[in-house]
């Protein structure tokens, strides 16, 4: 964590990836269709606590996101539905803070938040890879 805090000193985005160094920002997959998924995650999305959905893009597969931080930065946010095949689907995230200075590490915590409550919503759909 304090190694994410330092690295938010100079960075205000973050994504996640297949290529991902770190674990935790790995793609996450869901053993169901994309447009079950889609209804599932924009549902969980709409319920979480200081996150307001902007936009939403079925056949794109985004929905854009927007969180304020206690310190009053606004945090911009993409969560991507992906369909792998037919039956599995892909979630990716990128979260940058508006403003010229790092995000002390929030824009790595939002996107482990919303990828835990994806998770539980969705556990009985959760595989390790496509």
């Amino acid at each position: 964590m304090l190694k994410r805090t330092l690295i938010g000193l100079l960075r205000s985005h973050e994504l996640t990836g297949d290529k991902a160094k770190d674990p935790l920002l790995k793609s996450h997959f869901y053993k169901m269709p994309k447009e079950k998924a889609w209804v599932e995650i924009i549902s969980t999305l709409k319920k979480m606590q200081g996150i307001r959905v902007l936009h939403e893009v079925p056949n794109v597969g985004e929905i854009v996101l927007e969180k304020r931080t206690v310190t009053g930065r606004t945090m911009d946010i993409t969560v991507s539905v992906i369909a792998i095949n037919p039956v599995t689907t892909a979630v990716d995230i990128y979260s940058a803070s508006r403003g010229s200075f790092g995000d002390l590490g929030s824009n790595y915590r939002i996107i482990l938040m919303i990828y835990r409550t994806l998770d539980n919503k969705l556990a009985a759909h959760k595989i390790t890879g496509p």
